[in-house]
């Protein structure tokens, strides 16, 4: 990594913070503006920088000197911006209103509150310490994530090539798309993890609005920070080059936007901001929109009661005889007495209300005859109609809005759904990747076993007899109604349930703490939700609904896998502020002495639970851990690479010292579906960085044939010394050395 591309990444930081600035709602009954402003421009910089891929993509140009002008045309931008907005001033008076809210907040909040934001700002800063210590290590990356921003950096473009691993082709690529700017800024990967910790950052502004805009006050969106915060699964991916917190950032932006709906008609930004948060969340995991399928369904319906309740009346209908105007002198006279009485019977009965001034709409029971309601009689020709039902006008401009936000969408994700179609005639992949993961049955007794099994692993404990017994009783259940408990119609590959997902891994951790909120924070949030909010009652329980549809969408629509905890962390995301509202009510209960005391001790006992595995997941969690055997501290970067597989660290590098050594620049790659590629893209550039010329010997893509080899200088092999042979030509020499081996022509 380059110092001068370091500070190139720079740009868009700059823009992020004076689009905050320019996108600041001035209205004062907006819930947490500064925050809103944040998610909006965050999601203005992740479209604008998916934009920029597509367009230098299709023109062959993705490069450094390409990406670092868009950057300052998109900075200068930015900055005209919030100078035409007068962001200026408004920054200055924003500076002052935050410092003065922080001494508010160390003068006012409770020793409790002190300790749950100290500890929400430990955290997060730690996990950005170790993702700037912490080289790329994650399996996926290795295999996939990685190797996909490579390939677009020596190809120049966003064409498909011919691979083994269909993944890096077929799986969306949101979130390399953002990794590729870092890439191409500044020469390597040693920024790569800050996306994923960015948008941690960005999920936990997104959940303590949703929790301010259902009600929730200071200590409620601090206990859903902090719940979500030291989850296990949320500290390991925070350091991680996985995808899975990205998708779920933008699923959050969008619940937030959507709740924003429920109280005010959206205006062109807002609309804007929710086509993109839509794109965003389908161009990065296609799984996210089970998420904002609801919510936007939420938002719809909520927009058309509020055109309905917004509809200007029409035209009145006069149910009785014209009565004679009086005369403008007789009118006159009867001012000073009482002018409201003189004017309203100057004007016709059913006429304007006298006290709203000229081109005002008067309130809706003055206006019209007694009993005409909204716009007056039956039939009067306004914009409503009979019986109050509402002529199209409303419902147009509503469905004009979802035809706005679903063309954003289309713009951001739109190319890449067309380069699929194009390759695989089909906008979801090929036939492999959309029956390996979707369920494949959907009755009701199977889709009930798969909610159990995600159920047991997502919310799975070291308490072992509990475990087991839980998997058991799950496993017998399934049997009685007629379903396989492993039927591969239900479960991914060859995977068997049940799995241990309680250790803090990136790919397995469980979440029993914040998930067991969640789920009764839902529960109590459809039975009493005026318990839990009873200023935003409706809205919460909405707000609950859709997030039990989510979870019931997602077991009938994703097979259960070992991994599945990581595909269901979009959901608990959207979820968490259910798990903060609830606690906030439990500590506000008025019970008897003794019955809060025991609730109340009950759940600073779960959240002291939180914490303490939030605090073991930062210094023990797998696989950048800071303390014990293979800490970031002791390790060198490329120990920590291969933390997953110590053993293939050396192989990896005696492979490539090799072919490094016999000049080749030109190296076919054989490989299998699951093996490590990115290692060969480290290890074989130029001094200078330039990336090695790479090609496939093996292709999964029908339209795509692989490189002949008698056309490379030489072949680097992983996983399998029998499939490798196989692509080495006669006569050429093979060497072979644990994981690894290649293979040279004569004369080199």
């Amino acid at each position: 990594m380059s110092w001068a591309g370091s500070l190139l990444v720079v740009l868009p930081v700059l823009a992020l913070c004076a689009l905050t600035a320019a996108l600041r709602p001035h209205g004062t009954d907006t819930v947490a503006p500064l925050r809103l402003a944040a998610l909006r421009a965050a999601l203005v910089v992740a479209t604008f920088a998916v934009l920029v891929v597509e367009l230098l993509g299709a023109a062959r140009a993705l490069t450094r000197p390409a990406f670092a002008a868009a950057w300052l045309l998109f900075l200068g931008a930015a900055v005209a911006l919030a100078w035409w907005r007068r962001a200026g001033r408004g920054a200055a008076r924003l500076a002052r209103e935050r410092a003065a809210a922080v001494r508010d907040f160390r003068r006012t909040g409770g020793r409790a509150e002190r300790l749950l934001a100290g500890a929400v700002l430990a955290v997060v800063l730690v996990e950005l310490v170790v993702a700037l210590l912490a080289a790329p290590n994650n399996f996926d990356s290795q295999t996939y994530h990685l190797p996909k921003v490579e390939h677009w950096v020596a190809q120049r473009s966003l064409e498909f090539w011919p691979t083994a691993i269909h993944r890096q082709v077929t799986i969306p690529p949101g979130a390399e798309y953002l990794l590729l700017h870092l890439r191409l800024l500044t020469g390597g990967d040693g920024l790569h993890n800050l996306v994923q910790w960015a948008a941690a950052l960005g999920c936990l502004l997104a959940v303590t609005r949703v929790t301010a805009q259902l009600g929730g006050g200071r200590r409620a969106q601090l206990l859903t920070a902090f719940v979500l915060a030291t989850t296990p699964m949320v500290v390991l991916q925070a350091t991680s080059t996985q995808t899975d917190l990205v998708v779920a950032a933008w699923a959050a932006g969008a619940a937030t936007l959507a709740l924003d709906g429920l109280r005010r008609r959206a205006g062109l930004g807002s609309l804007l901001a929710l086509g993109a948060a839509t794109g965003l969340t389908a161009l990065t995991k296609t799984s996210g929109l089970i998420a904002v399928g609801p919510l936007l369904l939420l938002w719809g319906v909520a927009q058309l009661r509020l055109a309905r309740r917004a509809a200007p009346p029409g035209p009145p209908v006069r149910t009785v005889p014209r009565q004679r105007r009086a005369p403008r002198s007789e009118a006159r006279a009867l001012a000073p007495a009482g002018a409201a009485e003189a004017v309203a019977s100057a004007v016709p009965v059913g006429g304007l209300d006298p006290a709203v001034p000229a081109g005002a709409v008067g309130p809706a029971d003055a206006v019209g005859p007694a009993g005409a309601g909204r716009g007056g009689a039956a039939g009067d020709g306004g914009r409503w109609g009979r019986g109050g039902r509402f002529r199209a006008g409303p419902v147009v401009a509503t469905l004009g809005g979802s035809l706005l936000v679903m063309l954003v969408a289309a713009v951001v994700v739109g190319p890449f759904l067309a380069r699929e179609t194009a390759e695989f005639g089909h906008p979801l992949g090929p036939p492999r990747l959309r029956d390996s993961i979707p369920m494949e049955r959907h009755d009701p007794a199977a889709v009930l076993v798969n909610l159990a099994r995600i159920g047991h692993t997502a919310l799975d404990t070291p308490l072992f007899p509990l475990s087991r017994a839980g998997a058991t009783v799950i496993a017998d259940g399934a049997r009685a109604v007629g379903v396989d408990p492993q039927d591969r119609a239900i479960t991914f590959g060859n995977e068997r349930f049940p799995v241990p997902a309680w250790y803090p891994d990136e790919d397995r951790a469980a979440f029993p703490v914040a998930g067991s909120l969640a789920l009764l924070g839902a529960v109590l949030a459809l039975a009493r939700p005026r318990r839990i909010s009873p200023e935003r009652a409706g809205a919460l329980r909405a707000y609950a609904v859709v997030v039990v549809t989510v979870v019931l969408l997602h077991a009938s629509m994703i097979k259960w896998q070992t991994w599945g905890n990581r595909l269901l962390l979009y959901a608990l995301v959207v979820a968490v502020p259910l798990a903060g509202l609830w606690l906030d009510a439990l500590f506000q209960r008025r019970a008897a002495a003794g019955r809060r005391s025991v609730a109340a001790g009950v759940a600073v006992a779960v959240l002291a639970g939180s914490a303490l595995a939030g605090a073991l997941t930062l210094a023990y969690g797998y696989p950048r851990r800071l303390l014990g055997a293979e800490s970031l501290l002791t390790s060198s970067d490329w120990e920590t690479r291969f933390v997953r597989r110590p053993q293939w660290a050396a192989d990896f590098r005696w492979a490539a010292a090799g072919v490094r050594d016999s000049g080749a620049r030109r190296i076919g790659l054989s490989q299998q579906y699951d093996n490590w590629e990115y290692p060969w893209w480290l290890l074989l550039r130029d001094a200078d960085g330039r990336p090695p010329e790479l090609v496939a010997l093996q292709s999964v893509l029908p339209d795509r044939p692989p490189a002949d080899p008698s056309s490379v200088d030489a072949i680097v092999c992983s996983g399998s010394r029998p499939e490798c042979a196989k692509v080495v030509p006669a006569g050429w020499s093979l060497r072979w050395r644990g994981y690894t081996g290649y293979a040279l022509p004569p004369g080199r």
